[in-house]
């Protein structure tokens, strides 16, 4: 059975935080987001505490390259411009971070200080995505190679390697298009190119293309080009020539987010026209597993805008946000794959959540939303299953002011964190 928590004040954690303090206590890491302003797009940095709360350092730091808000399908234009997961992408081993500018068709990359994660330094300059409107971006486990998802008129990949001082090289042999009809800026969210992932042995890129129904009027079922595309990896990080495609099963028509299923070969997908998606590629390991995923839904009751997810290691189960409802869904999906919904939790306003990554920090894992029309980041203690407690909102609006940092609700994009060793 599916429980609703509808309250937004909770009792203190026992570490002996408030609840929605606006304070933290330490420098553990840091959250990113994105201003993706047309102006000038930055990377916006927040201090987390040992505590888990954010604050009161913010930072912004220029990525050398422009934001753009794509065309919002029925209009007006709302949150979640670029309607992606993975506009800002960390490695924390190498301490990288790669963010997209969706409106100069590049991607940055910068080096987060191991001592002050707030701190960014941008390495080389912006790198020409091969295509328009970048959306997403992923940075591979051994920090040698990155890819984009270009979700504009000119759509695909195309991938990089990493160099220490000038940045992202275009890598030979892998720009690969997927010919959408699209325009740039993009328009969205049905049809739009969502998240592009390497598996986690790096032997596949992986990419999510949204459907669109072929006439007004027509149920998720029958939406068409909807698919994952997956593409191999070869040791010199060339790509597969073509790729392998994957489709939802019935009902599934929007694959957004990806996020990798411990112990598996296969990817929980948020899916705003049902809920959430499997996609199981089988195998022992990653090089064994099919290139073709068999795929299964799961429905959401109720849901509006279902569009982000990450994974918590301390409860076992994976948290997605739905932008229409302000509503994080708590799921599990158990050895077989099957997907259940374990309980629902109410975020503060009426819309406009978007990105969300869950981080750990000691023995505490915790869940950063950031609340576009809030120009808040909500944060939620997620340790333990059917149980997260929102335990923070931090308003970053005087803050972003005072570090010189402008921005419109409605552009800024993207989650991620940075955890000190």
């Amino acid at each position: 059975m599916l429980f609703v928590s509808v309250s937004l004040l909770f009792s203190a954690l026992v570490f002996g935080s408030t609840a929605f303090a606006s304070f933290s206590f330490g420098n553990a890491g840091a959250v990113y987001f994105l201003t993706n302003d047309p102006s000038g797009n930055k990377v916006v940095s927040v201090n987390i505490g040992s505590n888990g709360l954010l604050g009161p350092s913010v930072k912004g730091f220029s990525t050398g390259g422009h934001g753009l808000h794509g065309i919002t399908t029925p209009p007006p234009q709302a949150a979640d411009a670029i309607f992606s997961q993975g506009s800002i992408a960390i490695n924390s081993k190498a301490k990288l971070l790669a963010a997209v500018n969706p409106g100069s068709n590049s991607v940055s990359l910068f080096r987060i200080n191991p001592e002050d994660p707030t701190q960014l330094t941008l390495v080389g300059r912006p790198a020409p995505s091969a295509g328009e409107f970048p959306v997403s971006v992923a940075i591979n486990s051994k920090a040698t190679h990155a890819c984009v998802l270009n979700g504009g008129k000119v759509n695909g990949i195309s991938c990089f390697t990493i160099h220490p001082v000038f940045g992202l090289i275009p890598q030979p042999n892998t720009v690969r298009f997927l010919k959408r009809n699209q325009t740039t800026p993009a328009n969205g969210p049905m049809n739009a190119l969502s998240q592009v992932i390497f598996s986690p042995d790096d032997s596949r890129v992986i990419a999510a293309v949204k459907g669109f129904p072929t006439a007004p009027g027509m149920s998720p079922s029958q939406y068409t080009f909807r698919f994952l595309a997956t593409w191999t990896v070869s040791p010199d990080g060339s790509l597969s020539s073509e790729f392998v495609k994957s489709t939802p099963a019935s009902g599934g028509a929007l694959p957004f987010s990806l996020t990798p299923i411990p112990g598996s070969n296969a990817y929980l997908a948020t899916d705003p026209a049902i809920g959430v998606d499997i996609f199981d590629f089988g195998g022992t390991d990653g090089r064994s597993a099919s290139l073709e995923a068999t795929a299964s839904v799961t429905a959401v009751p109720g849901e509006v805008a279902l569009c982000w997810s990450t994974f918590s290691t301390k409860s076992g189960n994976f948290y997605t946000v739905d932008t229409g409802t302000n509503l994080v869904t708590e799921v599990h999906v158990d050895k077989d794959l099957k997907a259940s919904l374990v309980k629902q939790y109410q975020l503060a306003g009426t819309s406009g959540v978007l990105d969300g990554e869950v981080a750990t920090i000691g023995s505490n894992d915790f869940l950063y939303v950031l609340s576009a029309n809030e120009a808040s980041i909500d944060v939620l203690s997620v340790n333990i299953p059917a149980n997260a407690k929102i335990v923070q909102a931090f308003g970053f609006t005087s803050a972003a002011e005072k570090a010189g940092v402008t921005f419109t609700n409605i552009n800024i994009q993207g989650l991620a964190t940075f955890i000190k060793a």
